[in-house]
């Protein structure tokens, strides 16, 4: 066992390595040129990254380069994966609501984009508190995470017009994600090399690399427990993509740094 453990040592370090010089041959100094990226394309530059790193771009739930999870650098906060959730309560035909009617009663209209509806931003849930919405995150004793939704808790003024009766509860699930399924999705992400991240100085320009260690689910919900990971839905009407990210502030990031080059 301890030739094994040595072995998988010597060749989890060769690994680093070949990343490790693939981002100071391809990447370090360098500042992204996204000019042939249509303009409006968030991801622009993590796709330069990936075209310089040698990574294909894909939707992939997988590790990127030789085991290990890649992450561009980020203003303040970076996503662990767009994970929608198992169930959402307009899937379920008893619900009696659709899709568009969920993010007209749980979502909030937003005046620039003509009244348009969409689950994020102040009615998008979290750990440890109700919002304005009557919105939180719970995590049962299974390690499921429910968005619950509480009539009683949601100031909205207009709640009982756009509320139907019957969701009028202290307690109804609008959405749960799986423990099972996101031990799958983290773990097969995050949990077989580690991850790196390559990470720019005040010029712009890309100037090291640094490394963490796996992830595995049990230390993942442990930081959404905490409120460390958080959820941070995008989902809107007339856009059938859930748009369900999992994001960590980039501190949290940092204090799993393990080794920089």
């Amino acid at each position: 066992m301890k030739n094994n453990n040595h072995k998988a040592g010597r060749q989890l370090q060769k690994m680093k390595k070949l990343i490790v010089q693939r981002f100071i041959k391809m990447v370090k100094g360098k500042k992204p040129d996204t000019s042939a990226s249509h303009k409006r394309h968030d991801g622009k530059e993590g796709h330069w990254l990936e075209t310089q790193m040698g990574i294909r771009h894909n939707a992939s739930n997988a590790p990127d380069l030789y085991g290990f999870e890649m992450k561009n650098q980020t203003g303040s906060k970076t996503t662990f994966g767009d994970w929608s959730a198992d169930h959402y309560i307009f899937k379920d035909k008893s619900s009696g609501i659709s899709r568009d009617e969920f993010l007209g009663i749980f979502g909030m209209p937003n005046l620039e984009k003509g009244m348009r509806c969409s689950w994020s931003g102040k009615p998008c849930p979290k750990v440890g508190h109700y919002n304005s919405c009557g919105q939180t995150l719970l995590i049962d004793s299974k390690n499921n995470i429910l968005a619950v939704y509480n009539f009683q808790k949601d100031t909205r003024q207009n709640k009982a017009i756009i509320v139907p009766k019957s969701m009028q509860k202290k307690r109804l699930v609008i959405a749960k994600w799986e423990a099972s399924t996101m031990r799958r999705k983290v773990e097969k992400k995050f949990n077989m090399s580690g991850w790196f991240q390559c990470k720019k100085d005040t010029s712009g320009c890309y100037s090291e690399i640094v490394f963490g260690e796996p992830i595995n689910f049990d230390n993942w919900i442990d930081g959404v427990r905490k409120g460390l990971i958080f959820f941070d839905s995008g989902m809107y009407q007339g856009n059938k993509r859930p748009y369900s990210q999992w994001r960590a502030d980039n501190r949290y990031w940092e204090a799993l740094i393990t080794s920089r080059f």
